[in-house]
C-alpha cells in the first residue's frame, strides 16, 4: 500500500468526499499526514481510524465543534457525552414526529374548510419552523376569517404568501409567537408591539395582512372575532395585539374597535 493510501482512496474507504476530509483537517479533527517522496499525502491505519470515528459521530448528529473534545475525553466522559447527544437526538426526533403529525392533521381535515391554497400555506409556515401552537392558532383564525369575511380571504392569503418571502417578516412573526409564553407585564411586550407597528408601517404591502380581513359590514365585531380568537384577555399576546393596534391607529391606519358601531 506504499505506507498508506491517497486522500481520494481514504475518502472512498471511509464513505465521505475528499472535500469532507479536507474540512476535517481544517477543523483539526484529523491530523493531515506528511507528504511522501512522491509528493502525495499517505493515509495510514491511524488516520483512517480517526476518519471513521469522526465520520461516525458526525453522522450520529454530533456537531463537528464537539467531536474533537469528545474523542479526547476519557471513557467515562465519552459515554456521558454520547448519552447527552442521544437525548438531544431523541428530542429532535420527537419534535419532527409532532410536526409531521400536525401536517397530516392539516392535510386530512382542513381542505374542506379552508381549501388547498390555505392548507399549502399552513404547510409552508410549518416548514419555517413556526411553533405548532402558532400554526394551530392561525388555522383556527383562518376558518373564522373565511366564514366571516369570505370576500377578503383570498386577498389575505396572497398578501401573506408574499410576506413570507421576506426573512424580516418571518423573524417578526416568530418573535410574536414567543410572546405566548411571556407574563402579561413583561416589558418586552411593548418593545414587540413597537417593532411590529414599525415593520408594518414601513412595509405597506405587509400592512394589508392586517387590513385585508376588515369586513364591509359589522367590521368591529367580525374583526375582533378573527383577531382575538384563542386569546385570553389578560394574556401577553392580547396585550401585545392591543398595543400594536393602538400604534397603527395613531399612525392613521383604520383598525376597527370592539366598542365601535
Amino acid at each position: 500500500m506504499r505506507n498508506g493510501v491517497t486522500i481520494g482512496q481514504a475518502a472512498a474507504f471511509v464513505g465521505v468526499t475528499v472535500k469532507t476530509v479536507r474540512h476535517y483537517h481544517k477543523l483539526g479533527l484529523v491530523a493531515e499526514p506528511e507528504r511522501d517522496s512522491s509528493g502525495f499525502r499517505r493515509y495510514g491505519s491511524a488516520e483512517l481510524s480517526r476518519l471513521v470515528q469522526v465520520r461516525t459521530l458526525a453522522a450520529a448528529g454530533v456537531p463537528l465543534v464537539e467531536i474533537g473534545p469528545l474523542l479526547a475525553a476519557d471513557a467515562a466522559s465519552f459515554a456521558t457525552a454520547l448519552a447527552d447527544v442521544e437525548r438531544q437526538l431523541t428530542q429532535r426526533i420527537e419534535e419532527m414526529i409532532a410536526r409531521r403529525d400536525t401536517l397530516h392533521r392539516l392535510a386530512d381535515g382542513d381542505r374542506a374548510l379552508l381549501g388547498d391554497r390555505a392548507v399549502a400555506l399552513l404547510r409552508r409556515m410549518a416548514g419555517l419552523d413556526l411553533p405548532a401552537d402558532e400554526i394551530a392558532t392561525a388555522r383556527e383564525g383562518w376558518v373564522l376569517a373565511k366564514a366571516l369575511v369570505p370576500e377578503g380571504f383570498d386577498d389575505y392569503l396572497t398578501h401573506l404568501e408574499h410576506a413570507l418571502d421576506d426573512p424580516r417578516y418571518v423573524a417578526l412573526i416568530k418573535r410574536a409567537a414567543e410572546a405566548a409564553a411571556w407574563e402579561p407585564d413583561d416589558p418586552r411586550i411593548a418593545e414587540l408591539a413597537t417593532a411590529m407597528a414599525d415593520h408594518y408601517l414601513a412595509n405597506p404591502a405587509h400592512l394589508k395582512i392586517v387590513t385585508a380581513l376588515q369586513a364591509r359590514t359589522d367590521a368591529a365585531t367580525r374583526y375582533t372575532l378573527i383577531a382575538r380568537h384563542g386569546e385570553e384577555q389578560t394574556s401577553a399576546t392580547a396585550r401585545a395585539a392591543a398595543l400594536f393596534e393602538t400604534k397603527l391607529r395613531a399612525a392613521g391606519i383604520r383598525i376597527p374597535r370592539a366598542d365601535s358601531h
